[in-house]
């Protein structure tokens, strides 16, 4: 399987910086859904192409890829940067990594309703946590859960996917909100978002390395779930 990982930044050329407020929005949520499509311009080659690349804004329009293509050129952006990507993991390596992840669970697994009444299975943990927390309380103790959320979600990802945390660090959690449009499923209209780095153990390589070109979490089309690792 190639993988293939991409620095993309956007143009500043007179044409493109008059679209700046449409390509790369000042509101979150706006920014994550005009990314989302953004993005999709390198690698849609057809319109019954699936989304097979993972993506994370550096702010300022700038981006990582990771993908299964090459992204192609366009217009809008500089000429990417591309690599392959084919680390090569042993049992034992020690990495360290950066990931944007939306951390969810189950519904029917912390024991809220039962599967046929739900309009959607998953639930964002750290807003779970949240909604025991009186609303006046919830600031002085957000990143508190958030933290306990992460460490939580972590280590079940790292038992499934062949790696152990050594050292995980929360440096935000927000709540993004999505445009509305006609069609989309209520479950992502609000998502939650850990900002996490920190250092791993490699316990399983090919576990590991099919998990990274395939990403951690959910929201992947709006910026989550993509691990930028390197050896510590």
């Amino acid at each position: 399987m190639s993988l293939y990982l991409s620095r993309l930044t956007l143009a500043r050329d007179a044409s493109s910086a008059a679209l700046s407020s449409l390509l790369d929005p000042s509101a979150p949520g706006e920014a994550k859904n005009a990314h989302h499509r953004l993005l999709w311009t390198l690698f849609a080659d057809g319109p019954d192409r699936t989304r097979d690349f993972l993506w994370r804004s550096e702010g300022k329009g700038r981006f990582f890829t990771l993908s299964h293509r090459p992204p192609q050129p366009h217009a809008l952006f500089t000429p990417p940067e591309v690599k392959e990507f084919a680390p090569a993991l042993a049992v034992g390596d020690r990495l360290t990594f950066v990931l944007r992840a939306n951390a969810t669970k189950d519904r029917a697994a912390i024991g809220r309703l039962p599967k046929v009444e739900q309009k959607s299975r998953r639930v964002d943990l750290v807003m779970d946590l949240l909604r025991a927390v009186p609303k006046g309380g919830r600031a002085e103790v957000r990143q508190d859960l958030a933290s306990q959320a992460a460490e939580q979600w972590f280590g079940r990802q790292g038992a499934e996917y062949g790696f152990a945390s050594e050292d995980l660090i929360v440096s935000d959690y927000s709540a993004v909100s999505l445009p509305r449009q006609k069609g989309r499923r209520e479950a992502y209209a609000k998502f939650g978002i850990l900002d996490l780095s920190g250092t791993l153990r490699v316990n399983d390589p090919a576990a590991f390395i099919a998990r990274l070109g395939t990403g951690f979490g959910r929201a992947r089309a709006f910026g989550c779930g993509l691990m930028l690792i390197r050896r510590a």
